[in-house]
């Protein structure tokens, strides 16, 4: 049985990084006594694969793990052990289970993240917010209406210049915050600081300190609509 675990990352904890929120995950699973599977060979570890590792700085209401399971366990009771044991910035939100299918990991399917984008006063301070300037809201048709929007792309590999506006899916100035839906996953992925970046430039602003916020993370349906992960998988009971 595979099995999917969403879970919120917060305060303190937003400054950890991917590797060591692994590391976090490996010890609460055996805590918590998750039976979880193994790796076979000399070295066996947890066979468990995040959706979208989130980038240091940056909170998230919807995280995703899969893991594999040597027997079942009930969700309520996987959740409320993984809670015991867990650690102050970090909330497990559900575990289900999902089909055995390679093709539904959650590094397969996803396709988009949504975002919260907070103006700040200050770096000092993530709580310290301001309201999103009218002129702002204005301009972001405008942005989104553009034949293309070019910027500097770094990858592991190399740099490179490419067009964000097509990954760009939705974007929406509210009142205390910039709502985005972005392309994620393996085949495009982009990330919301470029956007912001990119999108200052284009009204001719400097630099203003923003604070990113992860929604959740989606798969694209046969219909063209963006669905959470969670929404794949269904309750053990």
């Amino acid at each position: 049985m595979k099995a999917r675990i969403k879970f919120r990352k917060y305060g303190v904890m937003k400054f950890i990084g991917h590797l060591d929120v692994m590391r976090f995950f490996q010890k609460a699973m055996r805590r918590a006594d998750i039976p979880i599977a193994f790796t076979g060979g000399y070295s066996p570890h947890m066979i468990m694969s995040f959706a979208q590792p989130l980038g240091v700085g940056i909170t998230s209401d919807g995280e995703y793990l899969d893991i594999e399971l040597t027997e079942k366990i009930t969700s309520e009771k996987a959740v409320a052990r993984l809670n015991q044991v867990t650690v102050e910035g970090i909330d497990i939100v559900s575990f289900l289970e999902i089909p055995e299918d390679k093709k539904a990991s959650g590094m397969t399917v996803t396709a988009a993240a949504d975002y919260q984008v907070f103006l700040l006063k200050s770096m000092e301070s993530s709580d310290d917010r301001l309201a999103i300037p009218e002129k702002w809201q204005a301009h972001i048709p405008a942005f989104l209406s553009e034949k293309q929007m070019i910027v500097w792309k770094k990858t592991k590999k190399s740099e490179k210049e490419v067009d964000i506006l097509p990954m760009i899916y939705e974007m929406r100035a509210e009142a205390d915050s910039i709502y985005m839906l972005l392309a994620a996953g393996s085949e495009q992925n982009l990330k919301p600081d470029l956007v912001m970046e990119a999108f200052l430039r284009y009204m001719k602003e400097e630099e203003r300190p923003f604070h990113y916020h992860r929604l959740d993370i989606r798969t694209k349906t046969e219909n063209g609509s963006f669905l959470p992960l969670s929404d794949m998988g269904k309750e053990i009971l």
